[in-house]
């Protein structure tokens, strides 16, 4: 499944596997002068590189190298020919994407992405019309990156901002290093957030930095009730209450218990 919204020049590839008729588990991707901000999943490959046959696409960058984000990369570079950029420390995967394992879910939901050949991104990018900024973000994984167009206030966020409240997590994220790339996106004069989860937001920044400060109030409030002697399934417990529906589709790879075992290393 695929759908397509426009805000202003900016489109929108919001991209899901049915099941059963239902849509499950979102990504997005943005087409915006040329340029590809990921490109969703391989399960909506064919799907993806349809919707945009009729767009120039000349490159393509990468937030980072998640199946959910580069699925179409092989299959757009195959028939058109395009550049994929991404952090240097993606670029293996890119190349190999079964270096990246996937647990049954991920395999399921989103599926194993054909091989692109990926080139290491620059501080810019540049189109014909605009100019974005690349900004690291690592946190979600370390070689995650943002791309900011100053001049329209755009910020391209990919996974480094995850709305609303963290009730699980996979066992690899840095949360510290989340924090920090959300107060670094929060300090920019950003009017509007194109995130990875396809849910766009205007003046973003105070956003951001209640998402960051959130998260910081929460890890305090982990330490403290570790520092008091309680194991990390009572604090769990007490901060989380059951582990809700997500741990159980993914076999624990998310959970609430790796959330707080996040913040206490």
């Amino acid at each position: 499944m695929i759908r397509v919204d426009a805000y202003g020049p900016v489109l929108k590839l919001q991209v899901a596997r049915p099941v059963f008729g239902r849509p499950y588990y979102h990504t997005a991707a943005y087409w915006i002068d040329g340029l590809l901000v990921d490109t969703g999943c391989a399960h909506t490959a064919a799907e993806f590189v349809q919707a945009v046959a009729g767009l120039p696409v000349a490159q393509i960058v990468n937030t980072h190298s998640h199946e959910d984000h580069i699925g179409a990369n092989g299959p757009l570079q195959q028939a058109r020919g395009c550049r994929v950029l991404a952090h240097r420390d993606a670029l293996p995967i890119l190349a190999n994407p079964r270096l990246q394992y996937l647990q049954p879910y991920r395999r399921y939901f989103w599926g194993w992405p054909e091989p692109s050949h990926g080139e290491p991104v620059g501080a810019w990018v540049e189109t014909d019309h605009y100019r974005f900024q690349v900004i690291p973000t690592p946190g979600h994984v370390a070689h995650h990156v943002a791309l900011y167009e100053p001049d329209q206030g755009w910020l391209f966020s990919g996974d480094a901002y995850i709305g609303g409240r963290d009730v699980a997590a996979r066992p690899d994220y840095d949360v510290w290093a989340i924090i920090a790339s959300l107060r670094t996106l929060a300090a920019l004069p950003a009017q509007k957030l194109f995130p990875g989860s396809g849910t766009v937001r205007d003046n973003p920044g105070e956003e951001l930095a209640r998402k960051a400060a959130q998260m910081e109030a929460f890890g305090a409030e982990v330490r403290r009730l570790r520092a008091a002697g309680l194991s990390v399934g009572q604090i769990k417990r007490r901060l989380l209450g059951r582990e809700g529906r997500l741990t159980y589709i993914t076999a624990g790879h998310f959970s609430g218990a790796n959330l707080i075992r996040l913040y206490l290393d």
